[in-house]
């Protein structure tokens, strides 16, 4: 169940810092069953730091949308069912040693995880709920 995010709403949580933006990015996609990636003709939005391959993950549309410009203004957000992201994604990034970067900012920092990890804090979420 996607809701729409006012700007204010969208400027606070862009002045979070990466720990908080995690935070609330695992809360959001539990909540809300979805995670956000970038698409374009060859896949998903990849990420590079010096030390891993990354696939990008905003808890909200709005998030991945403001990320489609540049060089990636082709991209297109889409929506990725937490069951589908459970039973598919995980283990498709682990097996291609990937690491997710969790809501990066516009100076594309964020808590980079293995997908392990990230599904361990999302099911760790569905509990306290």
């Amino acid at each position: 169940m996607t809701h729409t995010l006012d700007t204010a709403t969208i400027d606070a949580i862009n002045a979070y810092d990466s720990e908080k933006r995690f935070q609330y990015c695992i809360k959001e996609v539990v909540t809300n069953r979805e995670i956000w990636i970038l698409k374009d003709e060859d896949g998903c939005v990849m990420l590079n730091t010096e030390e891993e391959d990354c696939v990008p993950v905003w808890p909200n549309k709005e998030f991945a949308q403001a990320w489609a410009n540049g060089e990636w203004e082709e991209c297109q957000p889409e929506a990725i069912s937490l069951n589908k992201w459970h039973s598919r994604w995980t283990h498709g990034l682990e097996d291609d040693d990937l690491s997710i970067v969790v809501f990066p900012n516009a100076d594309q920092e964020g808590v980079i995880v293995f997908p392990d990890e990230f599904d361990f804090e999302l099911k760790k979420q569905a509990q306290k709920r």
